[in-house]
Parts: structure tokens; C-alpha cells; sequence
């Protein structure tokens, strides 16, 4: 019972800083109620549980605000169900890659796919883009870490993507038979 105003100052403190990204987040029309907070460092909560993982300070909910509010797949409507996806894709690909990579690399690549390859589809990211990156990195692939952590998903992506020529000869196909 001792030490149960240690927890609650913690959970007071982790709020606090979780309102804070509001003064960054609100020039992209996206806010947090403190219930939304709340709710987040809940789900927060549940995630570590169930990845059995453990955090010390604020942990990485502030870090997921800060890299995403500016995406253009993200909007008020979507936005707390959004984060705590995020921080449960987050949390699963950290274990995947056996803490093989940095938060700040998973974070960035994370967004990267989000932004290009997936289109705001977080089930794509999940099951897709992360799922191929964490079997290249479990297997030893470091490319990620020369190129800065960008473009690096063309190097394994198993999907073809957007080709013009093919695109071309799909209509020559459709149209000029």
C-alpha cells in the first residue's frame, strides 16, 4: 500500500505528458481529451501485458504522437483509435525483431510504410510491411541502418508495385486487342 502514491504519481506524470503533445498536435486539427489520454495509456497498459514487455519512464506513446500527427491518413475522427493501434503494432514489433533495431528505427520505418506503402492501412502495416521487415531483420539484415532508415522496404517488398509499363500493356490488353 506503500508505494501506491509512487504509481499514481507515475500515471499523473505519463497523462500530464501525453496532453502536452496537444500544444504540437492541434496545428494538424488533432487533440486528446484527457479521457482519450486515458484511455490510451490504458491500452498502454493491456499492451505491455500482453507482449510482456515492461517500460520505464513515459514510455513510447509520446514518441507515436509526436512521428504520426502529421500524416495525411490521420485525422480527428480516427485519431485515438489510430494511436493505440499503433502502440500495439509497436509494441508486437519490437518483440518480432527481438529488440534487434532501436524504437526511433521501428518508429521511422513505421511511419514510412504507413505514409507510402500502406496508405494509412494499418492492417497492411501490420501484417504486411512489418511482418517482411522483421523476418529480414531477424534474419540479419542491416540495410536499414546504412540508408538511414529510408526506402528501405523496396529491398524485400515481396509486392509488385505501381510500373508504368505494365500499366501500359495492361490497357493495350483491355483496349486495342
Amino acid at each position: 500500500m506503500g508505494n501506491d502514491w509512487m504509481v499514481l504519481l507515475q500515471q499523473q506524470n505519463q497523462l500530464e505528458k501525453v496532453m502536452k503533445t496537444n500544444q504540437k498536435t492541434e496545428q494538424f486539427g488533432l487533440a486528446l481529451t484527457k479521457q482519450d489520454a486515458e484511455l490510451i495509456l490504458s491500452e498502454r497498459k493491456s499492451s505491455l501485458l500482453q507482449q510482456r514487455r515492461i517500460e520505464f519512464g513515459e514510455g513510447m506513446i509520446t514518441k507515436i504522437i509526436d512521428e504520426f500527427c502529421d500524416s495525411d491518413f490521420i485525422d480527428q475522427n480516427n485519431y485515438v483509435d489510430t494511436l493505440i493501434r499503433l502502440q500495439e503494432i509497436f509494441y508486437l514489433y519490437k518483440n518480432e525483431m527481438m529488440d534487434e533495431i532501436t524504437d526511433d528505427e521501428l518508429l521511422n520505418f513505421m511511419k514510412e510504410q504507413f505514409e507510402t506503402v500502406c496508405f494509412g492501412d494499418l492492417d497492411y502495416l501490420e501484417t504486411t510491411c512489418l511482418a517482411v521487415f522483421s523476418q529480414a531483420v531477424r534474419a540479419g539484415y542491416e540495410g536499414y541502418k546504412a540508408s538511414q532508415r529510408c526506402g528501405e522496404y523496396t529491398e524485400f517488398d515481396e509486392v509488385k508495385r505501381w510500373d508504368p509499363e505494365l500499366y501500359m500493356e495492361a490497357l493495350r490488353e483491355l483496349f486495342w486487342r
